[in-house]
């Protein structure tokens, strides 16, 4: 495949974190002040939320087209989350690092760790928030989810900070705008 004029290859930034932990946030600041980020949309077979656009927040497939990606090997990563199914395809990252274009992926921690098992040399970060209670407060805040799906999402939340270790980086979520320019700064570090 064709490199980038510098022959340089892309690099592959996970970030990750539990839900209401400010991920989203941060990607879409990330994203915003830098185009030359390709993110790769996830594949779900859960229906899409209101407000939500097809290929640009999840590539919505149905169980059987998940099912025939599945099959054929085309994902880096996937899993089941809360009875819904979710993969990355693989083909349109390993394109964009070949051409020497940085990717941003927002998987899962089961998702951080296949990716890192089959792209050893991927970035992980993992975002954080300042306590399990302002976690729960977020989550709350939100106003989208049912009590059980909230003391779902806050048990597998302690599953995720469990994992935290396992990462390169670690970004407590406390002041927004600190963690998003924390995070910048390992995407973009300063002098390079």
């Amino acid at each position: 495949m064709k490199q980038s004029n510098s022959g340089k290859k892309g690099k592959l930034f996970v970030i990750t974190a539990p839900s209401g932990a400010g991920k989203t946030t941060i990607r879409n600041y990330l994203l915003k002040n830098h185009p030359d980020l390709y993110f790769s949309v996830s594949a779900t077979t859960r229906q899409p939320r209101p407000g939500e656009i097809i290929h640009k927040d999840y590539h919505f497939m149905t169980p059987e087209e998940y099912d025939k990606h599945l099959e054929k090997g085309n994902f880096l990563e996937n899993a089941e989350v809360f009875g819904n199914y979710y993969g990355t395809l693989k083909q349109p990252i390993v394109d964009r690092l070949e051409k020497g274009i940085n990717v941003l992926l927002d998987v899962d921690t089961k998702g951080a760790r296949q990716v890192k098992e089959k792209i050893p040399e991927a970035v992980l970060i993992f975002i954080e928030p300042p306590s399990m209670e302002e976690l729960e407060r977020r989550l709350r805040s939100r106003g989208t989810e049912c009590e059980e799906v909230i003391c779902k999402r806050l048990r597998e939340a302690e599953f995720e900070m469990a994992q935290r270790d396992f990462f390169d980086y670690r970004v407590v979520n406390d002041v927004l705008e600190t963690a998003q320019k924390e995070i910048e700064n390992i995407l973009y570090p300063k002098g390079i």
